[in-house]
């Protein structure tokens, strides 16, 4: 990029430049499906209907039904300065997409750097061939410089006096070069297999572990059982995937608003958003083909789960208590799931356990969201359905549902299993403290706002309940030992 202060004799005076892939980092078609989709579980169904009249009719439906917010949506600052200094440089500048007219006008209002913009008419999909025919009838051939990062751009690199490529692969760089006598490559990001590792979300894996609690109480430790609890783990572990690449795209709005998710991969645009849809389908189908050799009340309770992740997503997260009660849901079918994969019954004392455990866990986690709310001075949590009045008794929930977790506990430790399964019950007493130790240190780190979004991952991460955990499994093996 040159820095005189006026453009070189030779130059076009007029820039144009795309939107998707180019000037923002993300692709409006798929932006405008996700948010669509994230405020209505039925709009792909009129998406659908709207797409037999055209792309250009589909365009329009889903600016209509969607929230974007231009905003915050993540722009390349290389191409922005790139814009900004042809334009100080006395050129002047075009927004030219694909993506719908009134969507592309906010655009332009908000970053305030082109002279004019046009987008597609809700008939005329402003593409390829099209999209060469209406500048070539705008500016005149060899009249404007093109910015595009595309093979749907070479039609109009053809017809440009200058092509500038951006983030191109080097078979489309060829092919720029080729079509336009004077070109120049912005090389702006580089992509990144740490970016797609992220958007899995691996260290939420370790809520997986849940599948071999009925071995592990059962202490059935057998090469078989622990096969069969692995392949639960995995499956859970890529269908859980799957799910976090959907919900990240359904929340890209409520994440990019956010200090801390707005850097997830999706919301800041490292991964391309379209990406997404064939990363969630993979991620699926693995899933399933890891839970087919369990048998099919597995590969049920993998597609319930499933499901209900998909609701809790797209609805339930909304509203209040439903989504603690969904989200401890989730944590237990974990547990009902190793011991369908293991062939092992589960416990009324478990399920008891863990049901309760877990409400408290989910109402620690909007406890934090509620705290963090409050110390951005925001009167709700974006996306939830709680307001920051409701942090005391959320706080309440939290608290009383551990305690009766450990109630369960307590009581389970005078039951004849304990005594057929342990040689010395008493010692297990020990884990009741420590739980309660936990849970009360717990939910006073999130009030205190010292603790993330998910208390688990937080749990596995902080020192103080690494070292509770290692002296309730040493009072766990005592019992047994002795």
């Amino acid at each position: 990029m040159t820095t005189d202060s006026s453009l070189p004799a030779g130059q076009p005076g007029v820039l144009v430049v795309d939107l998707d892939g180019t000037l923002l980092r993300s692709n409006i078609l798929y932006e405008s499906f996700w948010s669509s989709f994230g405020r209505d579980w039925k709009s792909p169904f009129s998406a659908a209907v709207a797409l037999l009249n055209g792309r250009a009719a589909l365009k329009r439906h889903l600016a209509g039904t969607s929230r974007i917010d231009a905003a915050s949506l993540p722009y390349d600052p290389a191409v922005m300065a790139y814009v900004r200094d042809w334009r100080q440089r006395g050129g002047q500048t075009a927004l030219v997409t694909a993506s719908d007219q009134s969507i592309a006008d906010r655009i332009a209002g908000h970053l305030d750097l082109f002279d004019e913009v046009h987008g597609s008419s809700g008939t005329e999909n402003l593409k390829g061939p099209v999209k060469a025919d209406f500048l070539q009838s705008r500016f005149g051939a060899g009249g404007f410089a093109y910015m595009g990062d595309s093979p749907a751009d070479l039609p109009v690199w053809q017809l440009a006096a200058k092509a500038v490529t951006v983030n191109a692969a080097p078979a489309l760089r060829r092919k720029a070069e080729q079509a336009a006598s004077d070109t120049e490559h912005l090389a702006t990001a580089k992509p990144a297999l740490a970016a797609y590792i992220k958007a899995l979300r691996p260290h939420q894996w370790l809520k997986n572990i849940l599948v071999f609690l009925p071995m592990l109480a059962a202490h059935q430790l057998d090469l078989i059982t622990l096969v069969q609890s692995l392949l639960a783990f995995l499956s859970f572990s890529l269908i859980a995937s799957s799910v976090y690449v959907v919900n990240d795209l359904l929340d890209l709005n409520a994440d990019r608003a956010h200090p801390r998710k707005r850097f997830r991969p999706f919301a800041a645009g490292r991964i391309p958003i379209e990406h997404g849809s064939w990363m969630a389908a993979a991620l699926f189908l693995g899933g399933l083909a890891a839970a087919l050799p369990l048998g099919l009340l597995f590969l049920g309770i993998i597609l319930l789960y499933y499901a209900m992740t998909t609701a809790y997503s797209l609805h339930f997260k909304r509203l209040i208590v439903m989504d603690i009660c969904l989200l401890a849901g989730l944590y237990t079918i974990r547990i009902a799931a190793g011991g369908a994969a293991s062939g092992i019954p589960l416990s009324v004392w478990l399920l008891a356990f863990s049901i309760f455990f877990f409400f408290s866990l989910a109402a620690v986690k909007r406890q934090a969201e509620l705290v963090d709310s409050a110390k951005r001075q925001q009167l709700t949590a974006k996306g939830r359905g709680y307001h920051v009045d409701d942090l005391p008794v959320i706080s309440m929930i939290a608290i009383a549902a551990g305690y009766v977790s450990v109630l369960v506990l307590a009581l389970y430790l005078n039951s004849p299993a304990v005594a057929a399964l342990y040689t010395t019950p008493q010692g297990l007493w020990g884990i009741c403290c420590v739980l309660l130790y936990w849970i009360t240190n717990t939910v006073m780190l999130a009030h205190r706002g010292q603790m993330q979004d998910d208390p688990v991952v937080y749990a596995a991460r902080d020192r103080g309940s690494q070292l509770c955990f290692l002296i309730a499994l040493s009072f766990a093996v005592w019992s047994s030992a002795i």
